[in-house]
């Protein structure tokens, strides 16, 4: 009886007062590859052969850089540790043959930091090389460890062969919905050192040979100085993979992120780039849907010292609209239960799904409201006795 009841799924409609909502506003890009995510509300506002694996190129180098943030995140890796360039290593990597670099010298010592930013701001295959070797010994070590949380994120169609996106007869591949995911993990699970490096418009590393000079060297991402609120991520481009750009801004509370692949001009893609992250902003608008804290529904508790727990939103909820009325929002909560005590307070135990018409539903997470117990002897004969009955 109780393994019935465990497998119930629950899908509780909660009355709200939503404006009617217009149908999605229209897009087309000539980006073979294309898809959009409103971070604010889980609204995906536009998906092209989304889940078509394609090799990366340099937007790669976002699980590089995502893998070392978390490893400075769990005091596995300092900033201010050094890494020497190995000669073969600079071997490989130097020279117009070696892509873009952050034009590293053998036997150089550089800190995780400035490869980091050479990783992110400048695309150094150099850097990432060097980065990768420094934290797993090998480039193929560390590859394991992007595959792994590649894993961990849900990245179903994505695998990495090495450390910088260079092309590799196809051992490495991803589809934009993953890389909205992984961008989507970097922005939200390490966000301090998201703004620390993201973003930046330019580093200066290296020197001339000859004169000496400094050599500095401008992000390639096309949102920056064009689009409000741009703040990341990262370009690719080889030959096989075309022009792509992984991106992310932010503006009034909203944040997209964004993916175009497979375009064949560097202007193309800063045209497609800018007016597709113009739309999703512009098109579109975000609707407050439950403050942070507030009660949205009761979910019943099993084996519980209480029978229900109150469902709260974990931080301001919104939806994401077509801009102008017209259509119908439905909403509901939806949990598989009765919830088994014990629970935590603030564990994530159901969602507020949206749906809004010709548009993917959109999913966002509720909590309890408090902790509740394991039920006593005498409260779990109780449910034992009236389970038989019922």
């Amino acid at each position: 009886m109780m393994k019935r009841k465990a497998l119930v799924s629950l899908a509780l409609a909660t009355a709200l007062t939503l404006p009617a909502i217009a149908a999605a506003p229209p897009f087309d890009t000539p980006a073979p590859v294309a898809y959009l995510k409103d971070l604010s509300s889980g609204a995906v506002l536009y998906a092209k052969d989304a889940d078509r694996r394609m090799p990366p190129a340099s937007m790669a180098k976002m699980m590089t850089t995502h893998v070392a943030f978390h490893m400075i995140k769990k005091g596995e890796l300092k900033l201010d540790q050094m890494c020497q360039v190995r000669p073969e290593t600079w071997q490989q990597w130097h020279g117009p043959q070696a892509g873009s670099t952050m034009f590293l010298s053998p036997g150089e010592q550089v800190s995780v930091q400035n490869l980091l930013h050479g990783i992110v701001t400048l695309s150094g295959n150099d850097a990432s090389v060097v980065l990768a070797e420094c934290i797993a010994g090998t480039e193929p070590a560390f590859a394991a460890l992007m595959n792994a949380e590649a894993k961990r994120l849900g990245m179903k169609n994505s695998n990495f062969g090495n450390s910088n996106g260079w092309p590799d007869e196809g051992v490495t591949y991803v589809t934009a919905r993953d890389l909205a995911t992984l961008a989507e993990a970097t922005i939200e699970e390490t966000p301090d050192l998201y703004k620390d490096f993201y973003g930046q418009e330019s580093f200066t590393w290296g020197k001339t040979m000859g004169s000496g000079q400094a050599i500095t060297q401008a992000n390639r991402n096309p949102l920056l100085g064009k689009v409000q609120g741009a703040d990341g991520l990262k370009t690719g481009h080889t030959e096989e993979a075309g022009y792509g750009f992984t991106g992310s801004a932010v503006q009034n509370g909203r944040r997209l992120v964004m993916v175009v692949a497979g375009l064949d001009s560097y202007n193309g893609r800063i045209d497609e780039s800018v007016k597709f992250m113009n739309w999703g902003f512009r098109a579109w608008k975000g609707q407050p849907l439950f403050a942070k804290g507030k009660k949205v529904a009761d979910a019943q508790v099993q084996l519980g010292d209480e029978e229900t727990v109150g469902l709260v939103a974990p931080r301001n909820l919104a939806v994401t609209i077509p801009q102008g009325p017209s259509g119908n929002m439905r909403v509901k909560v939806v949990y598989n239960g009765p919830i088994k005590a014990p629970i935590q307070a603030g564990q994530h135990i159901a969602d507020l799904v949206v749906e809004t018409g010709n548009t993917p539903p959109q999913i966002m997470p509720l909590v309890a409201e408090k902790a509740v117990g394991e039920a006593g002897f005498f409260g779990r004969l109780w449910a034992a006795l009236t389970g038989l009955f019922a």
